[in-house]
C-alpha cells in the first residue's frame, strides 16, 4: 500500500499555493472541513470516531465495489471510525442514477442498503432497472424514493457537485480514492493494510 499513500495536506497546500500564505491557510482549513464535514454527505460508523476515512466511489467501478465489504467490516469492528461516503459518478451515465438513487434513499435512512446493494450489482455499467430492483431488495421503499429523487433533486445535485469540485481540487485520477486521516490511498484496497494503517492513527491519537 506504500506506493499509493500520499499525505493529504502536501497535496492541498499545493493546490492553494497560488494564494497569499493567510488566505492559502484560511482557505486549505474550509477545505478541509468541507471535505470532512458536509453535512448532506452520508456518513457510517461513529461520526465522532477520531480516525476519518473518505471514500470517492463510483457504483460503476470494480474496485470501489471489492471494496465495499472491507469498509463495512472495518466499520462494524471499529467503534472510533468515522466514514464518509463521497459518491462521485465519473464512469457512465448510470454511475450518476445509481448516486441520486442511494442519495435519495438517505431522506428514509437507507443510503447504507442502498450503497451495499449497488456495489453488489455484477452488470457494469449497472442498468436503471438493475439499480431499482437493487434498491427494493434491500428494503428501499419506491414510491417514496422517486418522491424524494423529486423533491431533493437540486440539493442532490448540489452535493454531487461539491463532491466533484473536492476531487478535481485533489487532483484526483479516478476511483476509488481514500482519504484516511492524513492520508490518500489510491486504487485497490488492502484490508490487512488498512486497518494497521487506522490501528497506527488510533495510537498518534
Amino acid at each position: 500500500m506504500r506506493r499509493h499513500l500520499l499525505n493529504l495536506l502536501a497535496l492541498i497546500v499545493f493546490a492553494f499555493a497560488a494564494l497569499p500564505c493567510a488566505a492559502a491557510t484560511e482557505s486549505t482549513q474550509n477545505f478541509i472541513d468541507s471535505v470532512l464535514n458536509d453535512p448532506a454527505a452520508p456518513i457510517a460508523g461513529n461520526p465522532k470516531g477520531d480516525v476519518v476515512i473518505v471514500a470517492f466511489l463510483d457504483y460503476n467501478c470494480p474496485y470501489c465495489r471489492r471494496a465495499t465489504p472491507i469498509l463495512d467490516r472495518l466499520v462494524a469492528n471499529d467503534p472510533n471510525v468515522k466514514l464518509v461516503y463521497k459518491d462521485w459518478p465519473i464512469l457512465a451515465p448510470s454511475s450518476i442514477v445509481a448516486a441520486k438513487v442511494a442519495l435519495a434513499a438517505n431522506y428514509q435512512g437507507k443510503y447504507q442498503a442502498a450503497h451495499d446493494a449497488l456495489m453488489a450489482i455484477k452488470l457494469r455499467p449497472a442498468t436503471q432497472d438493475l439499480i431499482k430492483q437493487a434498491v427494493a431488495k434491500a428494503g428501499v421503499d419506491l414510491k417514496r424514493l422517486d418522491k424524494d429523487l423529486a423533491a431533493h433533486n437540486d440539493a442532490i445535485s448540489a452535493l454531487l457537485q461539491r463532491n466533484n469540485d473536492q476531487a478535481n481540487a485533489l487532483h484526483l485520477q479516478g476511483t476509488p480514492v481514500f482519504l484516511v486521516g492524513p492520508y490518500l490511498i489510491f486504487g485497490a484496497l488492502d484490508e490487512a493494510n488498512l486497518k494497521s494503517l487506522v490501528t497506527k492513527l488510533h495510537a498518534a491519537k
